[in-house]
């Protein structure tokens, strides 16, 4: 018997947020989130993008037996936004077995008729900085810090449901030049130059950036990043989120941030230090001994992870991501970093892939999300 019941007590919370290290202990493609991150997921004190969120979580039973989970996410923003009336899927887990699938997707479906909504599509995530995409190529390569993994069956039954293909990424490894990019580093002077662009990560420490710099970066982000696909704005409170998840882990020597003649934030370039091996061997936790692990990947890491990079609109076309690129590969390649990989890119966004036409890149990985009228 399958049995699906919403997430309501603490302990269901727990369940909830544990589930994917039992799917998955024996993948070694997965990394695990941050299970503190995920036991906060929906508490309001927590999480603020829920200030805009109609949301529920769900688990499903087989005779008796946990096998599965998933969470609905109605974003009034989006859909204000877009005039749709749209429920995302999101933290969708599960065993193989079409009939836990149904079970799950139509408590989301439920959960979406009774407000009213006509499109079910997911997986996404609360906002773009949240792990969005079901993965439908590259099942034999690990995970990144931002990115879920899937089995491939989870593709293959959601084709078998009849969902149909909505947004696509790719996901790319990146070459370790013997030398930083010399067209990349000949430019990026001049150009800093001729926009009078102050790097101010070269003089400022990472807590003192975010505390002058925080608003006028998501400003930025909103500006870059406001026409991709299922986009809406980081505001309010949810900035301490984003804040939280990523200023902790930033390592000042691999990123780049660029501010005007006015003091305002022109363009910014993250790629983090990845933290997944500590994540996987303690399961997500970072006490009593995960912590260790992940700070010394954040000062010492071998592998990074692109994580973002965004030009103002005002300065589209300028190319003074070059600055931004140039800045960080110095450093890439004056520490000896053996690897880096790409968290997803539109397969549509031309111009982001662009950026990078003068190194070799290799696909490695492709994700895509899924819809399907209620």
């Amino acid at each position: 018997m399958i049995e699906v019941k919403e997430v309501k007590t603490k302990r269901d919370m727990k369940r909830f947020a544990t589930y994917p290290t039992k799917l998955y202990k024996d993948c070694e493609y997965y990394v695990p989130s941050l299970l503190s991150d995920e036991l906060n997921t929906f508490n309001p004190k927590k999480n603020f993008n829920l200030a805009t969120y109609e949301c529920r979580a769900f688990l499903c039973y087989k005779d008796g037996k946990l096998c599965g989970r998933i969470a609905g996410l109605i974003n009034r923003k989006e859909n204000e936004l877009s005039g749709q009336k749209y429920i995302r899927f999101s933290r969708f887990d599960c065993i193989d077995d079409m009939e836990v699938f149904k079970a799950l997707i139509g408590a989301v479906k439920d959960f979406g008729k009774e407000y009213g909504m006509e499109i079910l599509h997911g997986p996404w995530g609360f906002n773009d900085t949240d792990r969005e995409g079901m993965l439908t190529y590259g099942f034999d390569k690990r995970s990144t810090y931002a990115t879920n993994y899937y089995y491939p069956y989870f593709s293959e039954h959601m084709k078998e449901l009849g969902f149909e293909d909505e947004s696509k990424w790719v996901e790319m490894n990146f070459p370790i030049p013997a030398e930083p990019y010399e067209r990349i580093v000949s430019i990026s002077e001049k150009l800093k130059k001729k926009y009078d662009l102050t790097d101010v990560v070269q003089t400022m420490s990472i807590r003192k950036v975010v505390k002058k710099y925080g608003d006028e970066f998501f400003v930025t982000f909103n500006d870059a990043y406001g026409h991709l696909d299922g986009f809406t704005p980081v505001e309010g409170k949810a900035k301490k989120n984003v804040l939280d998840q990523f200023a902790t882990i930033i390592n000042p020597r691999y990123a780049s941030i660029l501010v005007d003649k006015n003091d305002k934030v022109a363009g910014f370039g993250i790629v983090l230090p990845s933290i997944c091996k500590p994540l996987i061997k303690h399961r997500g936790r970072l006490f009593p001994l995960g912590w260790i692990g992940v700070l010394k990947s954040i000062s010492k890491p071998k592998e990074l992870e692109m994580a973002l990079i965004a030009v103002k609109s005002e300065y589209k076309n300028s190319g003074i991501n070059a600055i931004l690129i140039s800045s960080i590969m110095k450093n890439v390649v004056a520490d000896g970093i053996k690897h880096i990989e790409s968290n997803p890119m539109l397969e549509h966004n031309y111009n982001i892939q662009q950026q990078w036409k003068f190194a070799e890149t290799e696909i490695i990985k492709k994700r895509q999300t899924y819809k399907q009228s209620i």
